[in-house]
């Protein structure tokens, strides 16, 4: 394994579109939006996925306009092969296929695994799959929270998504704290932004306090960025461990876990990486812990050392195999592998920094036509450092004009009471979609 870090070429830029994408102001019509899917490079990708359709009103179908991939990301055609091929063997080799076949469930995982690495900034030694997102994380938090003297405190984001703040209070209790004193919120500025001063403010009043940061990349609320290594910074500089959920990130915005100096992360694989509902999840642990044995872990025959796996009559202490696979604990469901494999050959196939450019286009485009729109109002940042997909409005009868844009054949999802989400995925979307969803939401709105 390399000592420095991944190289810099898995790292995408995170500047302004290509030439390949416009940036002279959004389509005007329907015609010049559909010109310009017809001018992108990526357009083709979308053929590697099964679109939902609906009636359209003249005895056919026609393509949904899907903005949902936030919440659960559309169905890469190849998952379909992929999952035949692991019944397949089951039905042909039964035990043997654990062993035998084109893909051997042994360590069907590995290659998994792996490329997951660039989408994160990481080596291949330092990501993992298996279990799901708040799973992963309780293994996580089991071995980097660890409160001692003064240092108890847990920080996260005032408008973290629900389940982050049943775990981290889970975890006082569990080593015997009062999670309404110990977990400390960092609460969003009247625009709901969390930017890096709220959180440095908050690192210089408790100082040695702080135990551990848990932080989401893309508040699921907001669609925005945060400043992930301004923050990180700070918080190691308070001598803290940083924790980092990237559900809403990993897939959408470009990572650099290694570089940032992040101790570990978990992520689902179901939203931006299209790898289905309840789909498994995956992890990040530095180097510098995952090849330190003497990491605490909750630990399962799965994280060990897979050429001694089944040496059962004479292992009888657990030896951690180096890296994040060292926090592996049982063995993993293959049938729910398979397509989480169909869906990350899709990123290696389009390539990083072809999907950022295009995502930074179209999302621009999405929010310059939202500030066209009158009574409404704009939560995810302008600025393209600070943002992903995901486009999030404040609109007044929430509820109703979610429905009216479903009924009208446009996909996104609210959160009560009054947030709807939009979030334009560049493997599957064009400027067509973004182009009906503003007509359908102008529509939708009241007066």
């Amino acid at each position: 394994h390399p000592t420095d870090g991944p190289p810099s070429s898995l790292h995408p830029t995170d500047g302004p579109p290509s030439s390949l994408h416009p940036t002279d102001g959004p389509p005007s019509s329907l015609a010049e939006a559909r010109a310009r899917d017809a001018a992108d490079p990526l357009r083709h990708f979308r053929d590697r996925f099964a679109v939902p359709v609906r009636p359209d009103g003249q005895g056919g179908t026609e393509p949904v306009v899907y903005l949902c991939g936030n919440s659960l990301g559309l169905m890469p055609l190849e998952a379909t092969r992929r999952v035949r091929e692991v019944l397949d063997a089951w039905g042909g080799l039964a035990v043997d296929g654990h062993f035998a076949g084109t893909a051997p469930w042994y360590r069907y995982d590995e290659p998994i695994e792996a490329m997951q690495a660039p989408l994160v900034g990481a080596s291949d030694d330092e990501v993992a799959l298996g279990n799901s997102l708040t799973v992963d994380l309780h293994l996580l938090l089991a071995s980097f929270y660890r409160p001692t003297g003064r240092r108890t405190r847990i920080v996260i984001e005032g408008n973290a998504f629900p389940s982050d703040r049943y775990a981290v209070a889970a975890q006082a209790s569990w080593h015997g704290l009062d999670p309404a004193t110990t977990v400390v919120e960092v609460d969003p500025d009247p625009d709901g932004r969390l930017p890096p001063e709220r959180f440095e403010e908050v690192f210089d009043r408790l100082g040695d306090e702080v135990a551990l940061v848990l932080l989401g990349g893309v508040n699921y609320l907001s669609g925005e960025l945060l400043d992930l290594p301004r923050i990180v910074r700070a918080a190691r500089a308070a001598g803290a461990v940083v924790g980092l959920d990237l559900a809403h990130a990993i897939g959408n915005v470009p990572l650099r876990l290694h570089d940032w100096d992040v101790d570990f992360a978990a992520w689902c694989t179901y939203k931006y990486l299209n790898s289905g509902p309840g789909a498994v999840a995956g992890w990040f642990v530095h180097r510098r812990h995952g090849q330190d044995p003497l990491v605490p872990r909750l630990a399962g025959w799965w994280g060990n050392d897979p050429d001694r796996r089944f040496a059962m009559t004479v292992e009888r202490r657990f030896v951690p195999r180096p890296g994040a696979a060292g926090w592996k604990v049982s063995n993993p469901p293959i049938l729910a592998l398979a397509p989480v494999g169909a869906s990350l050959e899709l990123f290696a196939d389009a390539g990083l920094d072809a999907l950022r450019a295009k995502s930074l286009a179209l999302t621009g485009d999405l929010l310059a036509l939202l500030h066209e729109t009158p009574g409404i109002r704009v939560l995810t940042p302008s600025a393209a450092a600070a943002r992903g997909c995901q486009v999030s409005i404040r609109v007044p009868d929430a509820a109703l004009v979610h429905h009216a844009l479903h009924a009208a054949g446009v996909i996104g999802d609210l959160r009560d009471p009054d947030v709807i989400r939009l979030s334009p995925a560049p493997l599957y979307n064009g400027w067509e979609d973004v182009w009906r969803a503003v007509t359908a939401l102008r529509t939708a709105l009241p007066g």
